[in-house]
């Protein structure tokens, strides 16, 4: 599958495009584009990190916008909305909503490799509202913890 990448003005080009860092990823690594060249994000603060990228996501499909693992097990920084969806209508830049979920602030570099992009099929449904109950399965309506921890 091809897709439309654009770099917007403060792209910076010393830094490559979103790339499959081993044969067998899934995701390809997005990087923050700061004007400012670094970011500090405070204990409990939610912010937006511009990547300096715009794309034309293919009808069908959603990119998702989720943490690095590196970074989240090293850090208390989370991508807040994991996974994100960018359908493919949207058009403006991709911004990451990262949070601090740590006690002390945690600075964000230009050109860290900060979230990454799984594409993936995203296809519409059609409801079909029903009167009748719904067809039985061996879970049920059984929720939260149900099949138990061990």
């Amino acid at each position: 599958m091809e897709v439309k990448l654009k770099k917007l003005n403060h792209y910076d080009n010393t830094y490559p495009l979103p790339a499959y860092e081993t044969p067998g990823s899934a995701g390809v690594d997005v990087r923050a584009m700061l004007e400012e060249k670094d970011l500090l994000i405070q204990a409990g603060q939610r912010v937006l990190i511009p990547t300096g990228l715009t794309m034309e996501i293919p009808q069908g499909y959603e990119v998702q916008v989720r943490p690095r693992s590196g970074l989240s097990f090293k850090t208390n920084l989370m991508v807040v909305n994991s996974p994100g969806t960018i359908d493919s209508d949207y058009r403006g830049e991709v911004k990451i909503i990262m949070g601090n979920f740590g006690n002390e602030e945690i600075k964000i570099e230009h050109g860290m490799r900060i979230a990454q992009f799984v594409f993936a099929k995203a296809p519409q449904v059609k409801w079909s509202e029903v009167k009748s109950e719904l067809s039985e399965t061996e879970r049920s309506s059984d929720g939260f913890g149900s099949t138990g921890t061990h």
